[in-house]
């Protein structure tokens, strides 16, 4: 098992969304209904996290529509793959709590705090979990040959298993994945999307990450149950 208390100087400069500023942000809803992904034909939907009620394939009518315009952006021959959109509350809560008891297993010296502020680089609280308002995208790239491209890692990669490969800005990965890590980005952010950046494939708007990424007084966009 790779030492997991080594990510200090990577991420010194990367504000974690356990962070209190983040959770202090206040959120205005704006009330905006979900859409299906699968119904844009120019934005391919990847099956590996489906369930049953389509949830992961959901997302706020405004982020298809920024999807839609990164799409547009793309280099010819290159098209989005969207792995997930909304997660309930409850299935991403099950998830922060299986990361955080994997830390306190794996370094049982660590107080709770830093179990819950270490776990946020991979799975975000659940109180401020951008998946959970419908804002956020987990996805990735394929490329004119029609394969998936590599992009360094694998989507929903862990950071100890890859030696931090799947933070944005990692610089111990090929040439290839960096460029492919560069069309997402500039598809991704010129569309109004902000990266979190310890996940390369993660991408959010009107959440309060995004709010506070670019300065904005309030999140327009609240954790939700999809009914």
């Amino acid at each position: 098992m790779p030492e997991l208390n080594v990510l200090e100087d990577l991420v010194a400069d990367i504000v974690l969304l356990a962070d209190e500023r983040i959770s202090a942000l206040p959120v205005r809803e704006c009330h905006e209904p979900l859409a299906d992904v699968r119904e844009a034909a120019e934005i391919e939907v990847d099956g590996r996290q489906a369930d049953s009620e389509g949830a992961y394939a959901r997302v706020r009518l405004g982020v298809l529509r920024r999807l839609r315009h990164a799409q547009s952006s793309l280099p010819p021959g290159y098209r989005l793959v969207v792995v997930e959109g909304y997660r309930p509350p409850e299935l991403q809560a099950a998830y922060f709590a299986d990361r955080v008891a994997f830390l306190r297993e794996q370094c049982p010296h660590w107080p709770a705090a830093r179990a819950h502020r270490e776990a946020s680089r991979y799975i975000s609280p659940p109180e401020v979990a951008p998946h959970t308002t419908g804002g956020a995208v987990d996805l990735t790239l394929r490329g004119p040959d029609g394969r998936l491209c590599w992009m360094g890692t694998e989507v929903n990669a862990t950071p100890e298993d890859t030696q931090e490969a799947c933070y944005t800005d990692a610089d111990n990965i090929s040439p290839e994945a960096a460029a492919n890590r560069g069309r997402l980005r500039d598809a991704m952010a010129g569309a109004g999307f902000v990266n979190y950046p310890t996940e390369w494939w993660h991408w959010s708007t009107g959440d309060r990450y995004w709010a506070f990424t670019t300065g904005e007084a309030f999140a327009h966009y609240g954790p939700l149950r999809a009914g």
